[in-house]
């Protein structure tokens, strides 16, 4: 018997590895392109192992580096401000809906999964936003609709309450005099790291890749987040290119429009890479524990 569980695990080890090579290889392809000299890409192809080294597409970036730096600097002010009230808002929500004899327990399950599976459609939301709330070209405009808590991430912590926290627990600590802020700050929040953390880089990935609300509520470019940045970025390049040959003087730009377009993907992605490998532990625990269970 143990040697047959030897032999699954194994398999198990081989079926995984492959599983992660499969997944890494596009990173890495993208990475080379990147360093990748445009005209070899143009005539080979994207290549694992480039023959061309050239840091063109770098320089070209890098030639924007102050309005690259403002817009990071707007991002992660956008990431950590947005993460941070989303997540206790998730969480204030979760731990309500985990108890028993919260008053009104059912209404607000109901209206969780109500707003899950129905909304107001884009049209109604935009005029909310700049006509009633005025939020237009303001970096409120990239925080607020993101707080509007995900319904799944409020079950997951909920689950995670309900499954991981003893309940004795947290009646002791009534007996005892604490408060519900008290419990929920010195006994909840600690006891749940798992999916806080889980559950913060849901939202912390949400708000980095987010481009639409910069999309839709801003023009001020001074307020570009870094994807929104990059993203008009990509479009000029292509306006340029596809221009160029019939511009009047005759001259041609020559702009390394493909591995332009793999340096800004690692730009924009380069801090989720650095930071993951910190977080990802607790990424799967929180995952596990924090699954619906029965």
């Amino acid at each position: 018997m143990k040697h047959s569980n030897n032999k699954v695990q194994i398999i198990a080890n081989m079926i995984m590895a492959v599983a992660t090579i499969i997944t890494i290889m596009p990173f890495v392809l993208l990475i080379a392109a990147s360093f990748t000299d445009n005209a070899e890409i143009v005539l080979n192809g994207y290549s694992f192992f480039p023959k061309s080294f050239s840091l063109e597409a770098y320089q070209y970036i890098w030639g924007e580096k102050t309005q690259i730096f403002r817009a990071y600097a707007i991002t992660i002010i956008v990431t950590s401000v947005g993460t941070t009230v989303s997540l206790l808002i998730t969480m204030l929500y979760a731990y309500a809906l985990s108890k028993q004899s919260f008053p009104g327990k059912k209404f607000f399950s109901f209206f969780l999964l109500f707003t899950m599976l129905f909304n107001g459609g884009l049209v109604p939301t935009y005029t909310m936003y700049t006509r009633y709330l005025h939020m237009r070209d303001s970096i409120w405009a990239l925080i607020i609709p993101g707080l509007l808590m995900s319904a799944m991430n409020v079950i997951l912590v909920r689950s995670y309450i309900q499954n991981n926290v003893s309940q004795s627990l947290i009646e002791s600590a009534h007996i005892d005099g604490a408060s519900e802020y008290k419990i929920f700050g010195s006994m909840i929040v600690p006891l749940s790291k798992p999916i806080v953390v889980t559950i913060g880089m849901f939202i912390g990935v949400g708000y980095w890749n987010d481009w639409t609300n910069g999309l839709y509520y801003v023009t001020d470019n001074k307020l570009y987040s870094i994807q929104q940045l990059l993203t008009n970025m990509m479009k000029n390049i292509e306006f340029l290119q596809s221009n160029a040959a019939a511009a009047a003087s005759g001259i041609t730009v020559s702009i390394p429009t493909g591995t332009v377009r793999m340096a800004i993907a690692v730009v924009g992605i380069l801090p989720i890479l650095i930071i993951y490998p910190y977080v990802q532990k607790y990424f799967v625990k929180g995952i596990t524990l924090g699954a619906v269970k029965g």
